[in-house]
């Protein structure tokens, strides 16, 4: 069984939980301490940023389905040849900080041309929906990504300086706009949907309820400075999302 296959059966089951390291973490160790949090916790797949040491590294020290992430389609294609069992171009959300600006034309090109440039050598395909584009483009693009031969879209939120408000409030606040995007896209396209920024065990029922069929779950693990609370956090994720999975069969 290929590893990606685990990734793709809790898709299937909606309950698929990808913990992600950073597309801008460069920082070796704090990139094996959030792999070991989502091994031990009972992750679906793991996502790191397209550094060729990190990549290697990763790949040895796990058998978990290991997304690589870039804007760059070259380095998404060398991910492969490293071993990635996934490659997701995204998520922007990050780079956005920087002054970068991602439209749905920008999104499109560079999805093709990394489809291109991989040729025979097929692989596991996620792009990331810019959040802050208008529903009807994200519609249209996540549609074209499908004809294409993506395999699965992420959503976004949006990238703001303001200081969130305290608890609860706050928590939603940075998700809701992914979660109203994920809404969106649901009702309207066939590919599996994975939701991302601002999901942590607050706000990963809302995702799962919102039409999701994986949370992409960042900085509510790798922001923590002790391993044992990353791997606490990665269990709380999976134990969620495994009650989604319960819901979906008691449904049918």
């Amino acid at each position: 069984m290929a590893r990606i296959d685990l990734f793709k059966r809790h898709l299937e089951e909606k309950c698929a939980v990808k913990v992600i390291a950073g597309i801008d973490n460069y920082d070796i160790e704090k990139v094996k301490k959030v792999v070991t949090a989502a091994n031990e916790g009972g992750a679906s797949a793991v996502d790191i940023c397209a550094d060729e040491q990190i990549v290697k590294t990763v790949r040895e020290m796990t058998d978990l389905p290991v997304f690589v992430s870039s804007v760059y389609p070259q380095a998404l294609v060398k991910a492969v040849s490293l071993g990635a069992d996934a490659i997701e171009l995204g998520n922007f959300d990050v780079l956005y900080k920087h002054g970068e600006k991602y439209n749905a034309e920008d999104v499109y090109k560079l999805a093709k041309e990394t489809i291109d440039m991989l040729g025979y050598n097929t692989a596991y395909f996620c792009v990331t929906i810019p959040g802050e584009i208008s529903i009807s483009e994200q519609i249209e693009l996540a549609r074209k990504l499908e004809t294409l031969g993506v395999d699965l879209v992420q959503t976004e939120g949006h990238f703001s300086e303001e200081k969130p408000s305290n608890g609860v409030r706050g928590l939603m606040e940075r998700a809701e706009l992914t979660l109203s995007n994920t809404i969106e896209l649901a009702r309207n396209i066939d590919l599996p949907i994975m939701t991302s920024t601002g999901i942590n065990p607050t706000t990963a029922p809302f995702a799962f309820a919102a039409g999701a069929s994986a949370i992409g779950c960042g900085s509510c693990v790798n922001k923590m400075d002790s391993e044992i609370s990353m791997i606490a956090t990665v269990k709380n994720l999976v134990e969620i999302a495994n009650k989604n999975t319960v819901k979906t069969v008691e449904l049918v």
